[in-house]
């Protein structure tokens, strides 16, 4: 059984909810959303439905995504942070941003990363040491290593990068959950939740973005610009209205671009690591699997395990909890009315334990995924890049990165678990309280 928090065996009541959010938003919630198909919480503060039914997921996120955008509240959570960026934007801005952002994780791009990749991996492995340890600082330095290679061809060790990875650390602690706006609608008149501490972090990193930001653009205007994705992104103009990105959307994207290939991919990394030192006959395999790792991209898809590893770590700690759609108009689900303005909250973290969906949904078994009870689970109830026209255009490049980091960490490095079991808690992604503690001895 993989660490979790139990959850409370009442129904949620908001004062229970609210104390939850700072503490444990997973405890807080009701131990039945693992086994319901819909659960419905109104109060005089909150209309909210959390959406389990496959048949629900497919009408919000796939069949009518036009009808339930990202939750403006969700907006007012994030938008210190993000601006208007494409992860919390909607209607026609949301689409100008993804026709353009969209044609840089294209074809090739992942194959184009890969050697950004693999050089931050092989960094991270260089940078761990002997001993027991919390492993989530260093997921989260090797994150952003890669984000920044990748974004804007420059080592973590640059800077201004060291500058904005230690801002986003700082954010991290500030901003502990990005969904209280949107799980607890506040009124209009009332207070936002948003710290001192939090409105400080977030324009510090926009501050150094923006700096990362006009520099590329005064490459690009030389000629001297790298072929990266940052690059790629400036110049691309809208297809429909030859428009490219003035400086500060491009601030908005690359903060969005930040957090969604570094705290992700920090969180899930973390995890997956502790998993497998919990799980050592699965740690063999995928460190013998790392010795076909080569600097050609065509050997990472040699490696089978390490990616059924990733996608088990991915199921059982996905690295948002939860995000929330928006009814722009009255609906029934389930029989049930659900009013215009209702929240709709997607919970990745329930329904990939969900007790109907998955046979023993809370044990780590890759093996799950050769599986044809796991192919038609992952088919009803795995959404770790959301679904839809909003899912993430970088998963692709996600999966390559967490799959290319285990074999090159396992590679050099045996993983054991300790005495202190790591407890999860929904922040900015899914983290753990008192971090995610392993012993490292070299192989």
């Amino acid at each position: 059984m993989t660490p979790r928090p139990q959850g409370s065996q009442g129904r949620g009541t908001l004062w229970g909810l609210i104390r939850g959010f700072r503490r444990d938003l997973l405890g807080a919630l009701p131990e039945r959303l693992y086994r319901a198909w819909m659960a419905e919480f109104r109060n005089p503060l909150i209309h909210s439905f959390f959406c389990n039914d496959p048949a629900l997921l497919r009408l919000i996120l796939q069949e009518r995504p036009e009808d339930f955008p990202k939750s403006n509240r969700m907006r007012e959570g994030l938008a210190p942070l993000l601006g208007n960026g494409v992860f919390i934007s909607n209607g026609a801005d949301w689409a100008q941003q993804r026709r353009i952002i969209d044609p840089a994780f294209e074809g090739g791009r992942v194959r184009a990363s890969y050697p950004a990749l693999l050089d931050a991996a092989r960094a991270a492995s260089l940078r761990l040491q002997s001993g027991p340890q919390d492993i989530e600082p260093q997921a989260a330095h090797a994150a952003a290593d890669v984000i920044f290679r990748t974004l804007f061809s420059l080592p973590i060790e640059h800077r201004i990068a060291t500058d904005v990875f230690e801002a986003f650390r700082d954010h991290q602690a500030a901003q502990p959950l990005v969904n209280l706006a949107a799980l607890l609608p506040l009124p209009a008149w009332m207070p936002r939740p948003h710290s001192r501490r939090t409105r400080q972090t977030a324009g510090r990193i926009r501050g150094l973005i923006r700096d990362l930001v006009a520099d590329r653009q005064r490459a690009i205007a030389s000629g001297t610009a790298p072929d990266d994705l940052a690059t790629k992104i400036m110049t691309t103009p809208d297809p429909q209205t030859g428009r490219c990105f003035t400086q500060a959307e491009m601030v908005d994207q690359v903060a969005v671009l930040f957090l969604a290939g570094h705290e992700t991919s920090a969180s899930v990394l973390g995890w997956a690591l502790w998993l497998l030192a919990a799980h050592p006959e699965w740690q063999d395999r995928v460190a013998a699997e790392s010795a076909t790792l080569t600097d050609d991209f065509a050997s990472v898809s040699g490696l089978r395990t390490t990616r059924a590893v990733f996608r088990e770590a991915l199921r059982l700690y996905p690295a948002v909890a939860m995000f929330v759609r928006e009814a722009t108009r009255p609906e029934t689900f389930r029989d049930r009315a659900v009013p215009r303005g209702a929240q709709l909250v997607v919970s990745p973290w329930h329904l990939h334990r969900h007790q109907r969906l998955w046979e023993r949904p809370d044990d780590f078994d890759p093996a799950r995924w050769d599986t044809p009870e796991g192919r038609a689970s992952a088919r009803m109830a795995y959404l770790p890049f959301s679904a839809g026209p909003r899912a993430c255009p970088g998963a692709g490049l996600a999966m390559a990165e967490g799959v290319v980091m285990l074999a090159t960490i396992t590679a050099r490095w045996r993983l054991q678990v300790t005495d202190r079991q790591p407890m999860p808690i929904a922040r900015l992604t899914i983290r753990a309280r008192d971090g995610i503690w392993v012993s490292l001895t070299p192989r």
